[in-house]
């Protein structure tokens, strides 16, 4: 489970695509860096770059970035409509997969430190990795840009975060942050008028419209003390929002920018505009995403959908992904291709010849050559996920019984956990191959000299224990599975009885072929005390096992021999 985040620095160059090619080459010259999107705008002199990878790689692809605009691009001389007060202009970091805020704000106080030492020049922090509350703001922190920089530097409440105080007048400063990942969102109405859109866009909008007297669309504008409109908020928090009429498509829209989607995500801003929409005699149709999307974002979308139809949340990704396309309308006016779209997906690029990927005979004549590997680690890998497949199968099946509608929540639950196992058991089923490679590996190694020698037998001891600790995850996996199995053979579908019988024996197949698999290590691992304690915990595994898959089968066959 990799740890991606994004980063989308703005460069104050929009015109010169000279200048653009020689910062995005450097960009992509850091190895596990994907390119996604390279935006330049000519009016305001800015370029909008957005990569995304691992967390070291993109802030060594953020520092590098820097670097090259800072020796290519004069501030001294940049003319542009946006408000900008350095080459690199700002340079946010956004979480994306298995990584918290927290992390991604720490990741961009070291990309800062790094560029305030190394390039010598003022370096502030906002959003989530400001040092304090008055930098979280970008545009409190951009405040007075370029032109009044050289006097912000002089104010001790403006020390900058990282570099020197000091006014560099080619590069300016730059602000480097981490914030949450913005969605640029569009929700079609069934109308072509964008007064109408308008209205609507104000009814969900943070910002909210103006409040007036009397008649709220001419009435006088209502000012507070201080001379101020008065406004009235919209029900959305973290959205922008706008209606206009988009003629390619002869349909008006809202036109939304999420900007925090753990605050709004899209589904909550799809239902919000729907509300609305009916409200005021109109009717949405779909939408559309502008842009990528994490993954995460519509796996949370489909479950919304599902959970409000009453049904299992614990199907395979893929149809959850496909419930959200539905749901939102996200394929009515053009097509909606997930591989396109979603961030993982873009990035999974691994042409590796995967067992899993394999079709069933092709894993079976794989299985079945003169290689030894795949190996019993692998099938019992793959035993393990068939059996707990079966128990996921029974619990949607549960799930969706005429009759046990107040009950499927219960199953959801048990089918969501199968899915996780499923998926962890899945990447144990090529990890184990991997493992048992690495063991040739190392005993190819050379072993003329005694650093030879020291060297070989650390790489052995290192990959035996990795061959051990293979098999003991799946038996640790397929013996939760297990727990499901049993509730399944219990209280699930009666119809479904003997897959969950056959679920359990292929479960606890898995598991007694791992157990087999862990033992053969132990012998070759010099650290007797590890070896001691993975045989005693994988025993009680196995013995434990057995004993469930005897009350399993006894349940099942009492069931079908009534």
């Amino acid at each position: 489970m990799k740890k991606l985040i994004e980063c989308v620095p703005n460069f104050s160059e929009g015109r010169d695509m000279g200048i653009i090619k020689q910062i995005t080459d450097t960009i992509e010259s850091v190895e596990g860096i994907r390119l996604l999107d390279v935006d330049p705008g000519k009016a305001t002199n800015r370029t909008v770059v957005t990569f995304v990878g691992e967390p070291e790689p993109v802030i060594e692809a953020a520092f590098r970035a820097m670097k090259k605009a800072s020796e290519i691009i004069d501030m001294s001389k940049h003319k542009g409509e946006h408000p900008r007060f350095g080459a690199t202009d700002v340079c946010p970091l956004v979480p994306i997969a298995n990584i918290s805020m927290e992390e991604t704000a720490d990741y961009a106080r070291k990309l800062a430190k790094r560029a305030g030492e190394e390039l010598k020049y003022p370096i502030y922090c906002y959003e989530f990795a400001a040092s304090s509350s008055n930098r979280k703001n970008l545009a409190v922190v951009r405040s007075g840009e370029y032109e009044g920089l050289e006097q912000k530097l002089t104010k001790p409440e403006w020390v900058p975060d990282f570099g020197p105080a000091e006014f560099v007048a080619k590069t300016g400063a730059t602000a480097i942050g981490a914030r949450n990942f913005l969605v640029a969102y569009n929700v079609n109405l069934n109308t072509t008028s964008t007064r109408r859109a308008n209205s609507i866009a104000f009814d969900v909008r943070e910002a909210g419209r103006v409040k007036r007297e009397g008649n709220t669309l001419t009435g006088k504008i209502v000012k507070d003390e201080n001379g101020k409109p008065v406004r009235i908020p919209g029900t959305l928090k973290k959205v922008k929002a706008i209606g206009w009429y988009i003629e390619d498509f002869g349909i008006a829209q809202i036109s939304m920018n999420l900007t925090d989607i753990t605050v709004t995500p899209v589904h909550l801003a799809f239902d919000e505009v729907c509300k609305s929409a009916h409200a005021r005699g109109l009717r949405v149709t779909g939408s559309e995403l502008v842009g990528l999307i994490p993954l995460q974002a519509l796996l949370d979308a489909g479950k919304y959908f599902l959970t409000k139809q009453q049904r299992s949340l614990g199907i395979p990704e893929d149809e959850i992904i496909k419930i959200a396309i539905k749901s939102l309308g996200l394929d009515e006016v053009k097509h909606f291709n997930p591989k396109e779209k979603i961030i993982e997906y873009i990035l999974d690029t691994d042409t590796s010849k995967k067992l899993v990927n394999l079709p069933i005979w092709k894993f079976a004549d794989e299985t079945s050559s003169e290689s030894p590997a795949p190996g019993g680690g692998s099938i019992s890998a793959y035993l393990a996920t068939l059996g707990v497949a079966l128990g996921v199968m029974v619990a949607n099946l549960s799930a969706q019984k005429r009759g046990w509608d107040e009950r499927w929540e219960e199953y959801s639950k048990w089918a969501e956990k199968g899915q996780k196992l499923k998926k962890e058991l899945l990447v144990l089923v090529d990890e184990d191959t991997a493992a048992f490679n690495s063991i040739l590996e190392a005993y190819q190694l050379p072993k003329n000299s005694e650093t030879d020698k020291f060297i070989r037998n650390q790489a052995i001891q290192a990959a035996t224990v990795k061959a051990t600790e293979v098999p003991f995850k799946i038996m640790k996996l397929a013996s939760e599975s297990l727990q499901i199995l049993k509730a399944m053979a219990e209280t699930g579908l009666e119809a479904s009885i003997s897959d969950a019988g056959v679920g359990a024996l292929a479960a606890r197949a898995g598991i007694s072929g791992a157990f087999l698999n862990v033992k053969i290590n132990l012998p070759s691992i010099e650290d007797k005390e590890y070896a001691t304690n993975v045989l005693n915990q994988a025993t009680k595994i196995q013995q434990a096992a057995l004993e469930l898959e005897k009350e399993i089968l006894d349940i099942v066959n009492k069931k079908i021999d009534r």
